[in-house]
Parts: structure tokens; C-alpha cells; sequence
């Protein structure tokens, strides 16, 4: 018996049942497609660009006239962002250590015009409220907080943008550094000349009258400087750091001191140049570098009493010389059969100092290579082995027990040799061989293949190069100046192994790789390792610079390490007087750190966004690109 149909035929109904479900999914696509398509466009700018900041003089490379001045020119103009300025001030909120408590909007005020060349930690006021037995009293000696100035310091009223590199190496504005001290005072020794509106560096110092290119092809003859064996030196009272200046044409990489003291500005006028320097003395305290981290030292006419103190200053230098390095000495006592007339000084009193550096120098097992007119030059062994050894006949200076042969922040200098890993043999490089430059850049440092930095491995080390790989093609795009001449020396304010001086190698920059002090990885021996030069660092305090000393500064992390140890606005404050007017600033950090930070940097005349990091808007770590205005003291004054 057939079934009685009477809604009409099954097949019909379920056609149209297929039918009603076919559109309303189709309907829901669509409206799906529609919103998103109206949210994607909504959410979609054009990339916000920095304000446009203008220098008030530039220079000309395409003109004959290699240091004219010419017309005003945008820094910001080189600053490109492809990413979209992202807002997360309504719904990031965060404590963070601040001076104000965060609510301030109130532009921070200028300083008063005395404090344009301030330099905190080495303050010739406070200075000299401290003990001058061995120079003391020209050590860091930082403000409390209560003396610590809450304003900025100010650039000088005609102050323009320092001329390009190379140009920079032989020339500087008159009006960035108006001291004409070192003009009169080393006038015979062509350290510096005043040309109208601008300073020339000749290239000269006391024991190179001939010019430091002169001076250092007659090193050469002596020791290899251009077979990329020799790539870190550090010049002891480097003057205006002539040496270290033209090292640099030979791959040689120099850290250049000075104290500030009666010869104005010899840090800054290096910095000015575009050369690698710091304020800085050997008194009572180790320099802040790393054991075995120089491949050279120098001392041209330096006035370091080397022989006195039972050979502290000798044993000091032998800490921070890699196995085999060498100790370049040329002026007093050097070469004083002919000179002791001009030095105003007794034959009998040179011989004596001589006498005395010459065994300070056997006691810590340094071998003489040569002495030749007015150069002398010492090496130190690969290894302890013999060394150890002839203790039986040297009984002093006695090699340290249980010593951290790194710790060099406001540590006391000792009298006894620091002691280098062991070896199996003799022809051994105690703490292992560094490939010659430029392989070394990227090759494995020994401190990172021995095991002896605690987390980090071979591994970690060669991801590190990719990383930077990436992040400076990204700050190429959101830079576009960066390779380009338009920065010189660039700061690492939290440098880890190096990575960003590594990536940066082929462009016309220089990098100060620093190392907060308190850091668990100890990372700046292997900084050193690789060709890089560098410093530790408290920031909770100031940098040993002068201020307007650097171009761009790079602060990853930084906040986030110190935002719980002292005032924010401080170190802040800190990086706007080290950075020149239209430098730039790249910060990476959490997003709630980088609100707080842009909040107190827009009070400081700083120009800014927050953009996506460099993989995409899904990484929680954010950039904070910033530009510093361009003012003078002058125009503050006027403006207030």
C-alpha cells in the first residue's frame, strides 16, 4: 500500500531545506567578509611619521670644500616608519619608579647655561672635595640623590650638528666645544688648531710631532698592526685620541681615556671627532673593562708614575692585556739620553724611573721586544706557566688567589698579577686563541666555547647573530640614514654579547657595548672577544661622557632591568645629556615600560611612537623610536 504524501513530494522538501541552509550560510560568510573587511580598514593609517626636526648647519661631501657649511637639513627625514604608531596609553597602566608619580604632563626645564659641558660623575666642584693622594679625587665621584639635577642640560647657543665621518677625524665646530685651551697650551705639539669658526686636529701629540699616522707606521715596523692579529687597544691619557683616530683606518678598534682635569675637553674633542673615548684615570680604582680584553695598550708621554705604588698601574694594565699582548710606551723615561734636557729632569732621576719600570715589567713576566729612538715595546706571555715558576726568584708581585679577574666596577686596584685559566702546555693561549680580524667578529668566543659565561652557549651565541641579523634590516627600514653616515658613535646601553656592533661592522659607525655592572652574565670579556670594545655600567648613575657625545643610543631592555632599582626619569635625563640634539633613541621593552618611558620623554622635548616589533604585532616586546628636538640654550631661554 502505497504511503499517503500529502505536504507533497519528500524529494521537493529536502531540495529546499538544502537550499535555506545553503543561504543563510552563505549570508553569514558574507557579513563575516563585510565586517572584517570595514574593521581592517578602520584600523588601517597612514604610517605616522616623526616630526620634522631641523639642523641649523650640515655639511656638504659632494662640495671641494669638504667642511662648508651648508644649509639646513631634516633628521628627521631619515627616520621611515612602515609601521603603524601604535596607542596603548588607555589600557597599559603600570608603577613604575618615577619621579612625579607619573602624573606630571609639565615640560622638565632647562638647566642654567653653567652646566652645559656637566658631567656628573666627574664634577670639578665636587672633585675637589676628595683626596688627591694619588690623583683621587679626579675618580667618579657621583651626586647623592638629593644633589641630582632634575633638568637639561643645555647645548651651547650655537651649537651645530658635528660634520660627517671622515671629515669628523680632522675637523669640529668651534662653537660645539668653544675651549681654545689645547690650541695655545700644545701649540708646538699640533694637537689642535683654531681655524675661524672651527677646530682642525693635525693628527699631532707630544712624542709624534711627525703626525700619529707617522708615529704608528713606526710601530709597525716594530710589531704586526695590519695582519688583523691586533684588534682592541686602549690609549692611557689619549690627549685628544689622535692615536686611536687613526688606528681606525687599520682595523684597529681604540679605547681612549683621559681624566677631565686642567686640559679642557680632551674626551670631548675625541667624542666631537667621532673617535671612541671615556673620562677616565688610573688612580686607586681598576678601569671598568674586563680581564684580557685589549690586544694592545699604549702610553705616549701619558704621565702615569708606572714604577710607583709597587708597579699597581704595570700590574693593571697586565690585567686587562690578552695573553701575548703588547704595552707600547714612548716618552719619559724612553729615549731620555736625548730628551732630559726638554724634560727638565736629571739624567740620574730618568735612568733611576726606567730602571724601575724595566723590572717591573720582568716581575710580572713581560718580555722586552724592542726598544728603538723613542718607542719601547713589552709583550705579555701566552700562559702562567713560567711564570708561576719564576715566583721562586720574583716573590713579588704575587699572583691573586679567589679573584674575579672581570670585577672592575668600583673595585680597588691590587698589587697582585691576575692570574689566566690554566693550560695543558706552554704553547697554550691561556683562556683560549682569538681568530684574527674580521673572522673574530662572528667566530665563537672563548669565554662562550669554554663554558665559563653560565647559560650561554654556542647555541645561544650563534642565534644571538641571527637575531641581530633581523632587527638591524628592520631599523634600516624604520632609519633610513642609519648606513648612510648620518650616526657615528652609537651607544649599547645593555649590550649582551655584542650582537648589534656585530651586525653593524660593514656600516660607518662605531659601538659602545655596555654591561649594567650588577648583570648575572657577565658578558663584556666575550664582547671583547669578538673586536668590540666596551664598559660597564650602573645605570643608576651618569655615563663617564661629556654631554651631546653620541648619536644614537640603543636601550633594549633597560628599563625593565632598572625600573624597580632607582628613578626612571633620571636615567632618562641621563640619556638626553649624552644624546645630541637630533639624535636618536631606540628603545625595546614591554609595552607597559615603553608608555611610562614615552610619557617622561615627550616632557623632555622628545619626539616619538611606539611601533610593532620587528616579527609582528603578536610579539609582547614593543619599539619605542625617539628623537631628541633640536634647542639651544638660547632659544630655552628665550622660550621661558
Amino acid at each position: 500500500m502505497a504511503k499517503d504524501y500529502s505536504g507533497g513530494s519528500p524529494k521537493h522538501h529536502q531540495l529546499e531545506a538544502k537550499r535555506k541552509r545553503l543561504t543563510w550560510v552563505l549570508g553569514v560568510s558574507g557579513l563575516c567578509v563585510l565586517f572584517y573587511v570595514l574593521g581592517a580598514w578602520q584600523n588601517t593609517s597612514t604610517p605616522e611619521k616623526l616630526p620634522e626636526v631641523y639642523t641649523k648647519v650640515g655639511c656638504n661631501d659632494t662640495s671641494s670644500e669638504a667642511v662648508s657649511t651648508t644649509t639646513q637639513s631634516s633628521s628627521s627625514s631619515s627616520l621611515v616608519s612602515d609601521s603603524v604608531s601604535l596607542d596603548f596609553e588607555a589600557h597599559h597602566q603600570v608603577g613604575i619608579n618615577e619621579t612625579g608619580g607619573g602624573g606630571g604632563t609639565e615640560k622638565i626645564p632647562s638647566c642654567d647655561m653653567s652646566y652645559s659641558e656637566y658631567t656628573p660623575c666627574q664634577h670639578p666642584p665636587r672633585s675637589r672635595k676628595f683626596d688627591r693622594a694619588m690623583l683621587k679625587y679626579r675618580e667618579r665621584h657621583c651626586p647623592t640623590k638629593e644633589e641630582l639635577l632634575l633638568c637639561l642640560i643645555p647645548p651651547p647657543p650655537k651649537y651645530k650638528n658635528p660634520f660627517k665621518w671622515p671629515q669628523s677625524r680632522d675637523y669640529a665646530w668651534y662653537d660645539n666645544i668653544p675651549h681654545k685651551e689645547l690650541s695655545i697650551e700644545k701649540a708646538v705639539q699640533n694637537w689642535i688648531q683654531v681655524e675661524g669658526d672651527r677646530f682642525r686636529f693635525p693628527g699631532g701629540g707630544t712624542m709624534f710631532p711627525r703626525g700619529a699616522d707617522a708615529y704608528i707606521d713606526d710601530i709597525n715596523e716594530l710589531i704586526p698592526l695590519t695582519t688583523g692579529k691586533i684588534r682592541t687597544a686602549i690609549d692611557t691619557g689619549c690627549g685628544v685620541a689622535s692615536w686611536g683616530a687613526y688606528l681606525l683606518k687599520r682595523d684597529i678598534l681604540t679605547m681612549s681615556f683621559a681624566p677631565r682635569d686642567t686640559h679642557e675637553a680632551q674626551v670631548q674633542f675625541a667624542l666631537e671627532r667621532g673617535v671612541p673615548a671615556m673620562i677616565g684615570i688610573m688612580a686607586s680604582q681598576r678601569t671598568p673593562y674586563p680581564a684580557r680584553a685589549f690586544d694592545m695598550a699604549h702610553c705616549s708621554r701619558c704621565l702615569i708614575p708606572w714604577q710607583k705604588f709597587d708597579g699597581m698601574y704595570l700590574i693593571e694594565v697586565d690585567r686587562v692585556l690578552r695573553p701575548g699582548g703588547y704595552w707600547i710606551l714612548s716618552g719619559p723615561p724612553i729615549n731620555w739620553k736625548k730628551y732630559w734636557r726638554g724634560w727638565e729632569r736629571s739624567q740620574e732621576d730618568l735612568k733611576q724611573e726606567q730602571d724601575a719600570i724595566e723590572d717591573v715589567a720582568k716581575h710580572l713576566c713581560w718580555k722586552k721586544v724592542i726598544e728603538k729612538n723613542d718607542l719601547s715595546i713589552w709583550q705579555k706571555p701566552i700562559n702562567h706557566i713560567e711564570c708561576v715558576e719564576n715566583r721562586k726568584v720574583y716573590h713579588t708581585p704575587h699572583i691573586c688567589k679567589s679573584e674575579n679577574a672581570d670585577a672592575a666596577w668600583y673595585k680597588e686596584m691590587e698589587t697582585c698579577i691576575t692570574p689566566l685559566p690554566e693550560v695543558s702546555n706552554s704553547d697554550e693561549v691561556a683562556g683560549g686563541a682569538v681568530e684574527k680580524w674580521p673572522e673574530r667578529a662572528f667566530a665563537v668566543p672563548p669565554r662562550i666555547t669554554s663554558g665559563s659565561i653560565p647559560g650561554i652557549t654556542v647555541e645561544n651565541f650563534k642565534e644571538d647573530n641571527e637575531l641581530w641579523k633581523d632587527r638591524v634590516s628592520h631599523y634600516k627600514r624604520i632609519i633610513s640614514s642609519l648606513p648612510q653616515g648620518r650616526y657615528r658613535n652609537i651607544m649599547d646601553m645593555n649590550a649582551h654579547l655584542g650582537g648589534l656592533a656585530a651586525a653593524l661592522i660593514k656600516f660607518p659607525v662605531w659601538v659602545m657595548n655596555v654591561v649594567p655592572a650588577h648583570t648575572n652574565q657577565n658578558t663584556l670579556g666575550v664582547i671583547y672577544e669578538r673586536g668590540f670594545i666596551g664598559t660597564y655600567q650602573d645605570w643608576c648613575e651618569a655615563f663617564s661622557t661629556y654631554p651631546r657625545t653620541y648619536d644614537l643610543i640603543h636601550a633594549g631592555g633597560v628599563f625593565s632591568i632598572y625600573q624597580d632599582r632607582c628613578d626612571i626619569t633620571h636615567i632618562l635625563l641621563e640619556m638626553d645629556r649624552i644624546l645630541r640634539p637630533e639624535g636618536t633613541v631606540v628603545f625595546r621593552d614591554t609595552v607597559e615600560v615603553l608608555v611610562k618611558v614615552q610619557t617622561i620623554t615627550e616632557r623632555m622635548r622628545w619626539k616619538s611612537q611606539i611601533m610593532d616589533h620587528e616579527s609582528g604585532p603578536f610579539n609582547p616586546e614593543k619599539i619605542l623610536l625617539a628623537v631628541k628636538t633640536y634647542w639651544t640654550g638660547e632659544t630655552s631661554k628665550q622660550q621661558n
